[in-house]
């Protein structure tokens, strides 16, 4: 059974449809992230397991108890938001024993309390601080120590590192995933962010108009994208249309190519490839599914490199491959060179019809 079980949910503001039926099942001790672009649901979706938003219909079944229309006081999670939510005029120590009881009896726990979180997120000794004079990074790993002061069961995380730059973003992701797996808590965060989201999560909940798109672990939906929309929004890629010309060949205007898996029957077949499952050949290389590409544009990117390049695919639409710095050793790729290339069969999934 779900740790957390959230059934046909869904909330409209007006004639606005913010979530439309969701059904979702989370597993205890898993990294659920929920992710999309602005506007999705996934905010919304979040805020409604947490008692901020009242869903319009549905069920929200949290460890068996049916949580749908209790107050977030009766529910067991801990929240941290984008903005920290610190109180500007309390220590880090009374930040961080807000929740706690205050009790007479309970002062001295909540102090010793206080004092395992600030060790637990690394910012030990900084009880007597002020939110002012932290940085972001450091500020948001109080408003994390906060969260799980309460000892909860469920920890929410909206949009958790998108204030902060990117250096600290990556370091702060790190040592977040690694304090979760340790202390095993259910998590759900918000993100917008796809490297985030594939960095952190055990599963990903894509979402889009207020409904999931796919559900499934990061690599599964990077290679694998159940739709379109999934396959735009998650990293880059080629949308490649070909005519079915036998169970393992497709031809794509002058490229004949074939397939690791079988082409279901139909005249068309649509694959999506990343860019850095496009190979670099030599010029005289004639092997399996390769083909010339003439050179639009090329960014150096430090680690890679990104290049546009025109093939005689049936659409015409240029395609983006993608080279490591190492793989290219040190050759340089100029806008009108002409380059041999490839896409191995197993790189060519079918994708589904466009709904």
């Amino acid at each position: 059974m779900a740790h957390l079980d959230i059934r046909r949910l869904s909330k409209r503001y007006g004639q606005f449809v913010a979530l439309d039926h969701i059904e979702l099942a989370v597993d205890e001790g898993e990294f659920l992230v929920l992710l999309g672009p602005s506007g999705c649901g996934k905010t919304t979706l979040l805020r409604a397991i947490a008692g901020l938003e009242m869903q319009d219909e549905g069920e929200i079944i949290h460890a068996g108890r049916d949580i749908s229309r209790l107050p977030p006081g009766q529910r067991d999670y801990g929240i941290v938001f984008q903005s920290y939510a610190l109180f500007p005029n309390l220590s880090v120590a009374d930040n961080v024993a807000y929740g706690l009881n205050s009790s007479r009896n309970e002062r001295r726990l909540a102090k010793q309390r206080v004092e395992e979180m600030l060790e637990l997120v690394g910012l030990p000794g900084t009880q007597a601080k002020y939110p002012a004079q932290l940085s972001g990074g450091q500020q948001q790993r109080i408003a994390l120590a906060r969260a799980l002061a309460t000892a909860p069961d469920l920890l929410l995380l909206d949009e958790p590192l998108s204030a902060l730059d990117a250096i600290e973003r990556v370091r702060l992701r790190g040592e977040i995933r690694a304090l979760q797996t340790r202390l095993g808590v259910t998590t759900i965060m918000v993100t917008h962010d796809q490297e985030e989201a594939l960095a952190m999560a055990d599963r990903i909940v894509v979402m889009q108009q207020g409904r999931i798109q796919q559900i499934g672990e990061p690599r599964d939906i990077y290679r694998q994208p159940g739709n379109d929309f999934v396959a735009d929004f998650i990293g880059r890629g080629n949308l490649l249309t070909a005519e079915r010309v036998g169970p393992h060949h497709a031809r794509s205007g002058d490229l004949l190519l074939r397939t690791a898996a079988e082409l279901p029957a139909g005249a068309t077949a649509r694959f999506y490839v990343r860019p850095e499952d496009i190979r670099l050949h030599d010029t005289l290389d004639q092997g399996e599914n390769t083909f010339y590409g003439h050179v639009l544009k090329c960014e150096f990117l430090g680690p890679y490199s990104l290049v546009t390049l025109r093939a005689h695919t049936a659409d015409g639409r240029p395609l983006v491959a993608q080279f490591s710095s190492n793989y290219l050793c040190g050759r340089e790729i100029r806008p009108g060179a002409m380059l041999r290339l490839g896409i191995p069969a197993e790189h060519l999934q079918p994708l589904p019809e466009a709904a």
